[in-house]
């Protein structure tokens, strides 16, 4: 159960770790602006930090913060390794531990583990090299989808329809990670369950009329079309929302987070992944999903910092 803080004085001095030097950077800085904004209309004392600058560390601890709220996406900040440097320094922090930003940030491990606990996952191969190829889509079929196995924001992913389309897909994915991930195509609509403590959030579809969800579509594109409430009967969608919390714990994941899914054609659902420190930008789909359940942007950042509040991480 997440604490209920009455007062913005009780969360101290709050530094918004924001920017850092993964694939993602430009969103998270626009994602960290948000939330400072945000939590000052509250009345916390929040200030924007940036983790890409020579002396971020020495900024973290001679600032005075008692605490952190994460807003870095990719790797060095929804990974665990922001998160093990605050545990080493005993500031609190906003969402996952260090098990759990390492296990959702990693997409086959993520999907390894769920197929071990029996949650519904597309089939799989984890590419090493570029002759891995051939024997995964002979296994998988297509189409597919090609994807490094460590980063965000859909970066790097490429749906493969042809046997002659491989090796560019391959390269694609291969330039951001030494990982790629094969995973077998769902055709059908595209979910999102945002998790905040112990609370799925209403459902949120997703249209877009690009091949798939992708960084245009997520960030910059004006033609992607967001469904909440999503349209699916109140049982069914309480159903999906257990499910991702399911897998959302799974993967020790803990504060807040999202999980992605598909309905195939046969509604059946297929976990695509978790994101321990989703997008907080005018686009990004867990402010719009608090909208639905009733709180605005200080509201839900209120309710997110609250996560660094009371018992430790895993």
């Amino acid at each position: 159960m997440t604490p209920q803080i009455d007062s913005a004085q009780a969360f101290g001095k709050v530094a918004v770790l924001l920017g850092g030097r993964s694939a993602e950077r430009e969103i998270s800085l626009q994602s960290g602006a948000a939330v400072v904004a945000a939590l000052r209309q509250r009345g916390v004392d929040a200030h924007p930090l940036d983790c890409g600058a020579e002396d971020f560390i020495a900024q973290l601890t001679g600032g005075g913060y008692a605490r952190a709220f994460n807003a870095l996406h990719g790797r060095g900040g929804e990974d665990g390794v922001v998160q093990g440097l605050l545990e080493s320094l005993g500031l609190p922090y906003t969402g996952s531990g260090v098990l759990g930003s390492a296990l959702a940030m990693d997409k086959l491990r993520t999907k390894q583990l769920w197929r071990g606990v029996g949650l519904p996952t597309p089939e799989f191969r984890c590419l090493k090299s570029s002759a891995d190829l051939a024997p995964a889509a002979q296994e998988i079929g297509f189409p597919m989808m090609l994807k490094p196995v460590h980063e965000g924001s859909s970066i790097g992913m490429t749906r493969v329809e042809h046997e002659d389309q491989l090796q560019a897909a391959w390269r694609t994915a291969a330039s951001f990670d030494h990982e790629v991930l094969a995973e077998r195509w769902v055709t059908g609509a595209e979910y999102t369950a945002a998790i905040v403590g112990d609370t799925a959030l209403p459902l949120i579809r997703l249209e877009t009329p690009r091949v798939f969800y992708d960084y245009a579509a997520k960030y910059q594109a004006d033609d992607t079309r967001y469904h909440c409430p999503c349209g699916l009967p109140g049982q069914q969608e309480a159903s999906l929302q257990a499910l991702c919390q399911e897998a959302f714990v799974a993967v020790a994941a803990s504060g807040w987070g999202r999980v992605d899914f598909m309905l195939d054609q046969q509604a059946r659902p297929w976990l695509i992944e978790v994101n321990t420190v989703p997008g907080m930008t005018d686009h990004s789909l867990v402010p719009m999903a608090a909208r639905a359940h009733g709180w605005d942007m200080p509201e839900l950042v209120w309710q997110l910092l609250q996560t660094s509040v009371g018992e430790g991480k895993r």
